[in-house]
């Protein structure tokens, strides 16, 4: 009867773990934007989060973005709103902006981001996911 090599039991089950790590996933736009935007803005987008009775003014209805912009998605006033690229420095509120900080989303691979603008920007790939998920809430 052949025996257990209990040495090597620690290195078996740090390759079990490590494979846990490994495969980590980076949350997507919509798991993102339900953790961070919907208490104010709702589930759906429209404003409507349970939070949003408590702020001083109505969160924004994310889902009329293309009807307010002539059928087109402003992904770059989004990208501007939630990461300040209109010269807000990344986590700071512009203006007294209820928008919260985003610390996590900051975090990460940057990629180029065009809006619409034709300027592709470096971006936080999570803040990216959050713009593109908006765009599918349009209505």
């Amino acid at each position: 009867m052949m025996q257990f090599p209990w040495m090597t039991l620690p290195l078996v089950l740090s390759f079990g773990l490590t494979a846990c790590v490994d495969q980590e996933t980076t949350p997507s736009g919509a798991e993102d934007f339900m953790s961070f935007c919907a208490a104010c803005h709702g589930a759906g987008g429209k404003g409507d989060g349970p939070a949003a009775a408590r702020l001083d003014r109505k969160p924004a209805d994310l889902t009329g973005l293309s009807v307010r912009n002539g059928g087109v998605f402003p992904g770059t006033k989004v990208m501007a709103k939630i990461w300040g690229y209109t010269g807000v420095a990344p986590g700071r509120q512009a203006g007294g902006s209820p928008m919260p900080e985003f610390g996590p989303l900051l975090q990460g691979d940057l990629v180029p981001y065009d809006g619409g603008d034709g300027i592709a920007t470096p971006t936080p790939v999570r803040l990216v996911e959050i713009a593109e998920y908006l765009r599918v809430l349009q209505r």
